[in-house]
């Protein structure tokens, strides 16, 4: 689903999002339509005419000297309010208001203990740009770029306060796959709560993690999500727990639990398995469920965080229950202090009944640090 939703929320849901004339929200911006086809490389790209949107990538990374990293970079394009009379998605002048770009990374050394993060924002201008034709964006000296068409790689450079630097090659191992009914990812039941919903389920890895003066070379694997929407929670809904699951048999797990004020889970979750050859089956909201196995309790913002789960699923291929446990690598992987809002983004370990290590995953938990629409005022 993935952003780091919380930050980013204040600048897109203080006024209330609602469908407008012509498939567009009441301030001008497009909404997904059904049966979008889709079209690359410039997809891949930003879509300026849309409120909202994210490329996320998180993997898990092993070092030549025996060392495990997690990793986390999230880069945001956020259209302002346009000035009376200009039409959504108009490039204003250099410097202008028009779009705001948000960027956050994090860098988890399993090894070592250490957990460290940043956050930068920016306007539009010489320091933050998306291109709109091809996959290339930066924000400050972060950037992410397809650098071959052919082989659809990507590069992605990114470094947290001084302290952690990573660069990487990112590769896809399976095909791009959409998430969602008919091209359209549906999150509650206002139809403009919806996106378009991109995702390489598996992308090879290489590069090298910095940290002080240690320089390591590392391999491994990544999971990249690309969103695009104008609008994503409902009025009834108060945050999401969202996860990807990489097996060691080839196949992955993307789910999302959209939760709702009393703690429920909303119709509108969804669990997605990817098979080995990239094909996607998406299950309903019934046919899944998360259940809290260990908690923890933030020191920073007193926020309680489901960080160990257990995931309740029917297999897309056997049609039998089965059940994945999510442990973290490490409890405090809590996204805080530079936001107004803060949420908890986790490197895991997946093991199934018996308890045997089966694969790697992410977790990502909203909404707990606090009430979401009184923490915008």
């Amino acid at each position: 689903m993935k952003l780091p939703f919380l930050i980013w929320f204040a600048f897109v849901f203080v006024t209330e999002v609602q469908a407008g004339p012509e498939n567009r929200t009441t301030d001008g911006f497009s909404l997904p339509q059904p049966g979008h086809v889709f079209s690359f490389p410039r997809d891949y790209g930003s879509h300026d005419d849309f409120k909202i949107e994210w490329w996320y990538i998180t993997g898990h990374l092993f070092g030549t000297d025996g060392g495990r990293y997690g990793f986390q970079a999230t880069f945001f394009r956020s259209a302002a309010i346009q000035p009376k009379g200009v039409a959504a998605g108009t490039n204003l002048p250099a410097f202008g208001n028009d779009t705001i770009y948000l960027a956050h990374m994090a860098l988890l050394d399993v090894t070592r203990g250490k957990f460290v993060h940043q956050q930068r924002l920016n306007r539009r201008g010489w320091d933050a740009m998306s291109a709109t034709d091809h996959l290339n964006m930066r924000n400050g000296n972060w950037w992410l770029r397809m650098t071959d068409t052919n082989r659809l790689t990507m590069t992605l450079q990114g470094s947290v306060r001084g302290q952690a630097e990573f660069r990487l090659e990112l590769t896809p191992s399976k095909p791009l796959v959409v998430f969602g009914k008919n091209s359209v990812s549906q999150k509650a039941a206002d139809p403009s709560a919806a996106s378009y919903y991109l995702t390489f389920p598996r992308l090879g890895a290489s590069g090298q993690v910095v940290w002080g003066t240690s320089t390591n070379e590392v391999r491994g694997q990544a999971w990249m999500d690309h969103e695009i929407s104008s609008s994503q929670l409902g009025t009834n809904q108060s945050g999401w727990d969202w996860c990807c699951l990489q097996f060691t048999n080839n196949r992955e797990i993307m789910a999302y639990r959209m939760r709702r004020q009393d703690g429920s889970q909303d119709d509108y979750s969804t669990l997605s398995w990817v098979d080995a050859q990239g094909n996607v089956t998406q299950l309903p909201s019934a046919s899944f469920r998360m259940e809290t196995v260990r908690t923890w309790r933030s020191s920073q913002t007193g926020a309680v965080y489901p960080v160990e789960i257990r995931l309740k699923t029917i297999d897309a291929t056997t049609g039998q229950p089965v059940v994945f446990l999510l442990q973290p690598l490490a409890e405090d992987q809590e996204l805080a202090g530079e936001g107004r809002l803060a949420y908890w983004e986790g490197a895991c370990r997946v093991r199934d009944e018996q308890g045997a290590e089966i694969g790697s995953a992410y977790l990502e938990l909203t909404g707990y640090a606090g009430n979401l629409e009184q923490s915008l005022h």
